[in-house]
């Protein structure tokens, strides 16, 4: 039988079309048109190729930023992974206690990211927070407006508030999902709850915990509002991360051609990056079964 083929149909995927090209296509070609332009006036552009490329990325005040940025990224992904985890497998399988903690650990989900940094910024002051109170009142000299190693303990515990509940939330499905004629087999065989989880319940889980590492390691990498609400990169540039970085190259000194070129480098990063990461973990997650050789 022959199909017709209608090609009206492409019409209902125009919008889609449309919309990312308005949201992503046509602000990627003005960064990758501001890239290789130096801008001297409303009208006035000269090409310069690769020439803000290779300033930014001889830049030293850029290598700090990636330094703090990949070291904040792996303490972050070190401390929400297993908690995440741990938490999953502490919460109820069923029932109404079950509804009741989803909801609760969902709610530093739903609070703006500006506000994250509002409250943290408030609850570490040692004068109205109650986070600072309660450490001055154990002589703690806390602060960090000035102290480099509390802002960075701050901004990292921030970040593990806010999105830990992802991961744990993303597990808790992983979990649910699998088939209890596992948990049946185990029991049977008198597997303690450590090699349940070694060998059932962690495998089961692969493909959750590479969505939510790639979530958050893309999340992580990119983190702008909360540190900049919090500390504005401070004290000094001890947590001036690349996103803080680049609006300040970019909306500080409006520098465009170099904050450009920046941009697409750091693009480029986090889809490397994230494609490496994706690799490894398919690789670990789906090994390739080994060949049987027939008698």
């Amino acid at each position: 039988m022959l199909k017709t083929r209608n090609n009206k149909a492409w019409f209902l995927v125009l919008p889609v079309v449309l919309s990312v090209a308005f949201s992503a296509i046509i602000p990627l070609m003005t960064v990758i048109n501001y890239s290789v332009q130096d801008i001297l006036g409303p009208n006035r552009k000269v090409f310069v190729g690769l020439e803000w490329f290779q300033e930014v990325l001889r830049d030293p005040d850029l290598h700090g930023a990636f330094v703090r940025q990949l070291l904040f990224t792996m303490v972050v992904l070190a401390i929400e992974i297993p908690l995440g985890i741990l938490i999953a497998l502490s919460l109820p399988a069923r029932g109404w206690k079950a509804s009741l903690s989803l909801v609760l650990i969902a709610l530093p989900l739903l609070v703006p990211f500006n506000v994250v940094g509002t409250i943290w910024q408030i609850f570490g002051r040692a004068d109205i927070g109650l986070g600072g109170h309660f450490l001055a009142s154990l002589g703690v000299d806390y602060n960090y407006a000035t102290n480099p190693l509390h802002a960075w303990l701050t901004v990292i515990l921030m970040d593990v508030w806010h999105w830990t509940p992802l991961v744990a939330l993303l597990c808790y499905a992983g979990l649910r999902a699998i088939p209890e004629g596992y948990y049946q087999a185990a029991r049977i065989d008198g597997a303690r709850a450590w090699a349940v989880f070694r060998y059932i319940q962690l495998p089961k889980l692969g493909g959750v915990l590479m969505i939510g590492l790639l979530l958050r390691f893309m999340d992580s990498f990119m983190i702008y509002t909360e540190p900049f609400v919090l500390t504005g990169g401070g004290p000094g540039n001890a947590t001036t991360f690349l996103s803080v970085y680049l609006t300040k190259l970019a909306v500080g000194q409006f520098d465009l051609g170099p904050a450009a070129a920046f941009s697409l480098v750091y693009f480029l990063i986090i889809q490397i990056v994230s494609f490496i990461l994706y690799t490894i973990i398919q690789r670990n997650t789906n090994p390739t079964a080994p060949r049987q050789e027939t008698p």
